[in-house]
């Protein structure tokens, strides 16, 4: 039979750069996972069209939160012209009820274990509504076609995943929903097999932490050092207390790292569940990373309820200050299942239900100290100030262990500040005017 695997769009008119696009695993290993009997096509909506005549006996959609919406529209429209369709993903893991109003069948967290159950009750007509295995095994190799992802996207970054789980449960995070609180390791003879058999110089590795589990990391890295590969990936800000660790990372060819810090307000690290507390010892660790060679890519967020109108350019100078290689700016989003989205939600301070705009990006509740729309333009002012051509000018001195990877990332990011003032001001027209409506 023939299965059609669809990773949808936030807004089907719109596109994200091709630069900051993070590469996509999950339906790799959907492919991966199917009998070879069966043919697979993946589409990737933000890359190419979706055609809702192709010919497919099964159609299975990859949900988060923000694209939930266009998720369920090609539901509608796939199941009008006769076609069962699965969902699967962060969005209907936590919220399964509402996804089965629109699919035929939910796949609740990881599709190993599920996924083959899943085609043969599908082929003898015994489709079950809910699939779920909470601890598949991961020993067992899945091949990946990694082809598709290269011509995908910029840098030829091709997605690896090491490890499953978190330890923490931080109150906005909704990752433990998916992959649970205990870390769960990928085989390292098969994850080098991953990276030999792509053919790639240039890996992303898709961890949370990919140092949650030190003895597993340094194996890891020791491991593939030999394979002389370009690297970059997700870690706490702890790694600096294990400078083995830290060497080896960099040994075995990491290049950049990105790291969650979130807030540099004094009052808003000491509520979080972070190994530093004080800045004076964030300053000297990201020192000591950087002088290995390796680019920080900072990722921080907007919107706590500590945080007032002087956030902004605290956290703009701190960046300039420790010349951090580049930075998302994101606005604190209450996804479903979170903490932080029941707190909210009973305090009657959600804004709106619409998940298109649980994105990272738009203000969905009433901030403490501040209006939605200063919270949103604040944030805006704050990436605008960042990636201005003389602060990228001036960081770059602080970057030259990789320039062309930090010129490339900013220029990025500077492309994309244009396509933000934009959506602010129709944000400001419509959204927010009807908040205020309302």
């Amino acid at each position: 039979m023939k299965i059609l695997l669809i990773s949808p769009t936030v807004d089907k008119v719109k596109r994200t750069n091709k630069g900051l696009m993070i590469p996509q695993l999950a339906l790799y290993i959907l492919k991966g996972l199917t009998p070879h009997e069966h043919q697979v096509k993946i589409i990737e909506e933000e890359t190419e069209e979706i055609d809702l005549d192709e010919e497919a006996d099964l159609i299975g959609i990859s949900c988060m939160t923000a694209n939930a919406p266009r998720s369920y529209q090609l539901c509608h429209e796939f199941r009008s012209r006769g076609r069962k369709v699965i969902l699967g993903g962060v969005h209907p893991t936590i919220l399964p009820d509402e996804a089965l109003q629109h699919a035929d069948c939910v796949v609740k967290g990881e599709a190993e274990g599920v996924w083959k159950e899943l085609l043969l009750d599908f082929q003898n007509n015994r489709l079950k509504k809910i699939y779920h295995n909470p601890d598949p095994d991961l020993n067992e190799y899945v091949p990946k076609d990694f082809s598709g992802i290269i011509r995908r996207r910029l840098f030829n970054l091709i997605p690896i995943m090491t490890t499953r789980g978190c330890p923490y449960k931080c109150d906005f995070c909704c990752v433990t929903d998916l992959f649970g609180r205990k870390i769960r390791h990928m085989p390292i003879k098969n994850v080098v097999r991953d990276i030999v058999e792509s053919k790639g110089k240039n890996f992303m590795f898709l961890d949370d932490n990919i140092i949650g589990h030190p003895k597993y990391a340094k194996e890891l890295f020791k491991a593939i050092k030999p394979l002389n590969i370009h690297w970059v990936g997700q870690a706490s800000i702890s790694l600096v207390k294990d400078t083995e660790m830290l060497d080896l990372a960099a040994d075995s060819g990491c290049k950049a790292l990105f790291f969650g810090l979130e807030s540099v307000s004094v009052d808003q690290i000491k509520t979080m569940r972070k190994t530093i507390k004080e800045i004076d010892n964030l300053e000297k660790a990201l020192k000591t990373i950087k002088k290995r060679g390796i680019l920080i890519h900072a990722s921080m967020i907007f919107g706590f309820d500590n945080d007032t109108c002087k956030v902004f350019d605290e956290t703009v100078s701190f960046l300039k200050k420790n010349n951090i290689g580049t930075a998302s700016f994101n606005v604190l989003t209450p996804y479903p299942g979170t903490r932080t989205y029941e707190d909210l939600k009973n305090k009657n301070r959600l804004l709106t239900s619409d998940w298109k705009y649980y994105d990272h990006n738009t203000v969905v509740y009433q901030p403490t100290h501040m209006s939605p729309a200063e919270l949103q333009k604040g944030k805006l002012n704050a990436r605008q100030k960042f990636y201005r051509p003389s602060s990228v000018l001036k960081r770059l001195f602080g970057n030259l262990s990789n320039p062309a990877v930090y010129l490339a990332m900013n220029y990025g990011h500077m492309k994309q500040v244009k396509v933000e003032k934009k959506r602010l001001s129709l944000l400001q027209d419509t959204f927010f005017n009807q908040c205020k409506n309302n």
